[in-house]
Parts: structure tokens; C-alpha cells; sequence
């Protein structure tokens, strides 16, 4: 089973003529539209980029460390 068109059909819609096009000054024919207010969007949630950030950070942080240490000779990391 098919949808039917949203579309009036044009051979039985009044003042058209011939070709689909309009007199001048008449209305077009009113269509289905698929555009227009939706339901709310959720907001997402900031939670996972923080943490992510977070433990982005901690291991740079961590990772400059090991290395300023080595190149102190401090320790041998690398």
C-alpha cells in the first residue's frame, strides 16, 4: 500500500492551467508541508564531555611529568 502524494492532483484542482501554473492574482493549491515547529529537544548531557576532558588532561598532565622526570634523570621512565 502507497502513500498518497500530499499534492492535490492537478487535473482535478480548479484554476489551474494547462502545464500546473496559476491566473495571475489566484492562490496555488495548498500542499503538505514538512517543515514547522517540532516537540522540544532534549538537552544532552554535559556530564560525559567533563569526564572526558578530565581524564584528557590528567593524562597529559601525567605524561609531562614522566617526561620532565627523565630528562631530569630523576628516573629512568623511558
Amino acid at each position: 500500500m502507497t502513500a498518497t502524494p500530499p499534492d492535490p492532483p492537478p487535473e482535478t484542482t480548479p484554476g489551474l492551467e494547462p502545464g500546473g501554473g496559476v491566473n495571475p492574482g489566484d492562490t496555488p493549491p495548498d500542499s503538505g508541508q514538512t517543515s514547522g515547529l517540532s516537540h522540544a529537544q532534549p538537552m544532552p548531557s554535559r556530564r560525559a564531555p567533563i569526564i572526558v576532558l578530565t581524564v584528557l588532561a590528567v593524562l597529559v598532565v601525567l605524561v609531562l611529568g614522566a617526561v620532565v622526570v627523565s630528562i631530569m634523570g630523576i628516573v629512568e621512565v623511558f
